[in-house]
């Protein structure tokens, strides 16, 4: 009862402010990005509740703390201090300067006007509807093995409940009332992971109990070496360092990730979501990983089988650690991961919807009033959501049984397609047309062949995370190369696009001394 008053409390709380925000959700500009006046901590908390979601919390922090131990901490403080802190440092500003000045709402549309080309605009739009798909499939998979926990219900009515509940809130107050929303599901992650991992860990006698718990497990399979799982890096720093760079560098390239900055206030607010965002991935994202690393204490209740693996993967292995709480702390697990299902969600189906609508019919139907464009857009986010969820129930039966694969091919293909591109379009003005081809190419056909004939690739490139990360260092290297050898820009086009670096504007006497 506890749990369902819980639930039926928050659903009503997310619909509430759906529908409080529909008058700021009548232009695209106010759907999309919220009229560009979302403040430090909106923005802060919306930034953090859209990267980390039920794939961090039960299939990363699952995955990779039984393979790495707690040295899968690591992850979480590169998610932090990459992910979050260099990306508001390096992207935060000069993003928000230049898709304003460029009037550019999406991550396509910013392209198509960087280099005055609606085709390279369409083809953008298409790889981020296409590889937007498996992520959201991989989300509605964890969240659907903590509700089966605490709940006992058909994984079929976890997806239903929170495809419908998304789809409303997101569909009648755009992106203020995702941010809002985002707000509060944040405030709840960081209570809901910082009590968890206390339960958890003084269910086994507290930290330094735990910790020698951890240092006494041998597996042959993975090292002889002693105390392993409790060690600094771990058994296997490589592909943990491999881990690191997807989830962290990643981020850069991921269109709902970017977006965020587009819609903050101003500068002030720029300069304290960095501190916030950042502050918020150490709590989430290393409390997650760190919880994930005591996963090898619960092996007994797992069943693990000969392969090393626990009976129902390895995403089983943190509901099965949350199992034993108490109801009201189990309550607030599936209310955390719920929250951060949710916000990720709602940040991915906007991303896709404003990116089909504007960038993909828009650059065919040029003459398409706001109010269409919105209406398209909500019609937009009922397919995406539909399309996610019957993905999520097909992969379910299939032979795709883990979460850290759907989203390592598709964050792969994102980062490995548009972060080079977006990196040097913000700062570099020789960047060309041509080497935006060639790495939205490299980095999403890469990740399909990988999806496809994974076991003809090398054995460091079999893991659709390490690819990830090659097309990603390799986007970094090709985009240069590439520019420095195909036909330059529009040389006017170029200084009226970095123009708006070195635009002139009055600010109070407070805020600036001669």
């Amino acid at each position: 009862m506890i749990k369902v008053l819980l639930l039926v409390l928050y659903f009503a709380v997310l619909i509430g402010i759906g529908l409080y925000c529909r008058k700021n959700a009548t232009d695209v500009n106010g759907f999309v990005l919220g009229g560009r006046s979302v403040g430090p901590w909106l923005t802060a908390f919306a930034y953090g509740t859209s990267y980390f979601s039920a794939v961090v919390f039960v299939g990363y922090a699952g995955q990779f703390g039984w393979k790495y131990g707690v040295a899968a901490t690591w992850a979480g403080l590169g998610n932090a201090f990459i992910g979050s802190l260099l990306a508001w440092v390096i992207l935060g500003r000069r993003t928000r300067i230049m898709t304003q000045h460029l009037d550019s709402a999406t991550m396509p549309q910013f392209f198509g006007k960087r280099f005055n080309s609606p085709a390279l605009k369409i083809f953008a739009s298409v790889i981020i509807f296409i590889f937007l798909i498996p992520y959201t499939a991989s989300l509605y998979n964890g969240l659907s093995r903590l509700f089966g926990m605490a709940f006992d219900i058909d994984y079929a009515w976890c997806i239903v409940l929170m495809a419908v509940l998304t789809a409303i809130y997101v569909i009648a107050g755009g992106y203020m009332a995702t941010a809002i929303n985002d707000f509060i599901q944040g405030i709840i992650m960081l209570i809901g992971i910082a009590v968890i991992i206390l339960a958890v860990l003084k269910s086994k006698g507290g930290f330094m109990a735990a910790l020698d718990g951890l240092a006494r497990i041998e597996d042959p399979k993975v090292s002889t070496a002693p105390g392993i799982f409790a060690s600094f890096f771990g058994p296997d720093p490589l592909n943990l360092m491999f881990v690191v760079l997807l989830t962290s560098l990643g981020t850069w390239g991921l269109p709902q990730m970017v977006q965020k900055f587009y819609a903050i206030k101003n500068e002030e607010s720029i300069k304290k979501g960095t501190i916030i965002s950042t502050i918020f991935a150490v709590v989430v994202a290393g409390g997650s990983y760190f919880l994930g690393g005591f996963g090898r204490l619960f092996t007994d209740e797992l069943n693990v089988g000969a392969n090393g693996v626990p009976a129902g993967g390895y995403d089983a292995i943190i509901p099965k650690m949350l199992s034993t709480l108490s109801p009201i702390l189990i309550a607030l697990v599936v209310i955390l991961v719920l929250s951060a299902s949710m916000s990720t969600l709602s940040s991915l189906v906007i991303a896709s919807s404003s990116t089909l609508t504007i960038d993909f019919i828009g650059g065919f139907k040029k003459d398409m009033s706001e109010k269409a464009q919105v209406l398209m857009m909500r019609a937009f986010i009922v397919v995406f959501i539909a399309i996610s969820a019957v993905i999520a129930l097909v992969q379910y039966k299939s032979s795709v049984t883990f979460i850290a694969q759907l989203m390592g091919v598709s964050w792969g293909a994102l980062a490995g397609a548009f972060l080079a591109p977006f990196l040097y379009s913000l700062y570099w003005k020789k960047t060309t047309k041509t080497a935006c081809y060639v790495s939205f190419i490299f980095g999403s056909v890469l990740m399909i062949l990988n999806m496809l004939i994974r076991g003809k690739f090398p054995v460091i490139m079999q893991s659709p995370i390490n690819a990830g990360v090659i097309a990603m260092v390799a986007g970094l290297v090709i985009v240069p190369i590439v520019s420095l050898f195909t036909r330059k820009p529009d040389a006017a086009l170029v200084e009226s696009t970095f123009a708006c670096y070195e635009k002139k504007v009055p600010v109070a006497q407070k805020t600036s001394l001669e």
